[in-house]
């Protein structure tokens, strides 16, 4: 799905002015099987955006009276096809401004929670959003931007140590000096 019809209704309102809205951003973890080899690591599944040529993992905007978690299970069957569950918050922060290329401005608090298949793990291309999907090692991942590369590693940390783990509070690196 491109544009969500709300978003389109806004930008009729405010032009391209800068929009902040309601992100989700669904890390889909496939653990390691029980008997697998000590070296065997979990794997992430990725997308790549049609939009940006980017790799990510499954992500969208949260609709009107939507809750974020509703919306990752949405995003992941509309986006790759798959059925999935959440398990876990990872973080919410601010992300943007980014500028489209047709002007529009947006911002995003964006909700990243750590998910996990139900049924099958045949993710497909399901929509104009992407070009391609596929399951990836962590340890093996394309390249992409550092925050997703953040929420895939505190999605494995969580997957690991859930009794240890606190959701990160922003994505912005903060000044360890103080």
């Amino acid at each position: 799905m491109s544009t969500p019809d709300f978003i389109v209704e806004l930008r009729k309102k405010i032009g391209n002015d800068h929009l902040w809205l309601p992100g989700v951003t669904a890390v889909i973890i496939k653990d390691v099987p029980e008997g697998a080899p000590i070296t065997a690591v979990p794997e992430v599944l990725l997308v790549k955006r049609s939009d940006n040529g980017e790799w990510t993992p499954v992500t969208g905007i949260v609709d009107p009276g939507e809750e974020p978690h509703a919306a990752a299970v949405r995003e992941a069957k509309e986006e790759v096809g798959l059925d999935i569950k959440v398990e876990a918050l990872l973080g919410v922060g601010a992300v943007g401004p980014i500028t489209y290329d047709n002007g529009d401005v947006s911002s995003y608090m964006d909700t990243a929670l750590r998910c996990s298949v139900v049924g099958s793990d045949a993710a497909f291309v399901n929509d104009d959003e992407n070009l391609e999907v596929g399951w990836f090692s962590v340890m093996q991942m394309p390249p992409m931007n550092p925050r997703f590369r953040l929420v895939v590693g505190d999605a494995v940390a969580q997957l690991r140590r859930p009794e240890g783990f606190r959701p990160r509070m922003g994505y912005v690196k903060r000044d360890r000096t103080r």
